[in-house]
């Protein structure tokens, strides 16, 4: 068996086609702002993608950069600064911040309103109780490149491997509910014998950021994989999982190539949902 490779690069062209012609429609402007602590290679890459991102769909850019020494006042006044610009349809804190930087006073300043990435206490509670209009961007684009390659997801055995705020908890959340009705199984570092666990999984998806740490002899012969994690090695970026799965897995979503293309435009198409409330 050989895999087939998840093409999020040629879903994400066709997603900025279809959410340019949108945009083009709305009588009102879009802004994204974005706010950058530090110069991380990853990070500012990251970012630069994004305002590419917005100025090929007709979206305007705010751009705040930070030194990578910013304190948590400092990166709350940038915070308070685009909460009150009325240009600033919504925006995002770039992550990860420096560890000087206090994340949850951070993500607490953020207005809701204009929440872009959904990673705030009240939008977190909101997807908890089903009733969230914003998703996080790195989960909606998994299920949404599962849903272009028709993968069903009801009543399936889905492993998630890491539990992180921006990925791993909130897509377990989403995925266990309807109308995807997944049966849902978080692993983490302490977990024991997760190959066992893999063994049984119709899909795995992985955001551990452990560079090939998932081998093919773990996967279940005709398995969907999804490579979410990333580790900058050198000049590469590298993935959770061993390239060998596709000979055993019948779908596989590679890093870099995969979701991460899919992410970047479900920011834009959260921030058209923001202009159009």
């Amino acid at each position: 068996m050989s895999a087939k490779i998840m093409d999020g690069k040629s879903f994400a062209k066709q997603l900025r086609a279809d959410l340019k012609r949108q945009v083009a429609a709305l009588s009102n402007s879009i802004g994204l702002g974005t706010i950058l602590v530090g110069n991380d290679p990853g990070s500012v890459a990251y970012v630069e993608g994004k305002h590419r991102d917005c100025a090929e769909v007709g979206i305007d850019s705010i751009r705040i950069n930070l030194a990578a020494d910013a304190s948590t006042d400092q990166v709350i006044s940038a915070v308070t600064q685009l909460n009150n610009d009325p240009l600033c349809t919504g925006f995002i804190v770039q992550l990860p911040l420096p560890k000087t930087v206090d994340l949850q006073k951070v993500l607490s300043a953020i207005n809701p309103a204009k929440d872009a990435d959904a990673l705030t206490p009240s939008n977190l509670g909101k997807l908890v109780l089903g009733s969230a209009k914003i998703i996080p961007c790195t989960p909606l684009a998994i299920i949404a490149l599962l849903e272009e390659y028709k993968v069903r997801l009801s009543g399936q055995e889905v492993l998630i491997i890491g539990r992180g705020a921006t990925v791993g908890r909130p897509l377990s959340i989403l995925l266990s509910q309807k109308p995807h009705n997944a049966t849902v199984t978080v692993a983490h570092s302490a977990t024991k014998d997760l190959s066992k666990l893999a063994q049984s999984a119709d899909l795995i998806i992985s955001a551990v950021g452990s560079t090939h740490f998932f081998k093919a002899e773990m996967v279940k012969k005709g398995a969907v994989v999804v490579d979410v994690g990333i580790t900058r090695v050198g000049d590469q970026l590298l993935g959770d999982i061993d390239p060998r799965v596709t000979e055993v897995a019948s779908l596989f979503a590679p890093m870099p190539g995969g979701v991460g293309p899919v992410t970047r435009v479900m920011l834009l198409k959260n921030l058209f949902e923001m202009a159009n409330k």
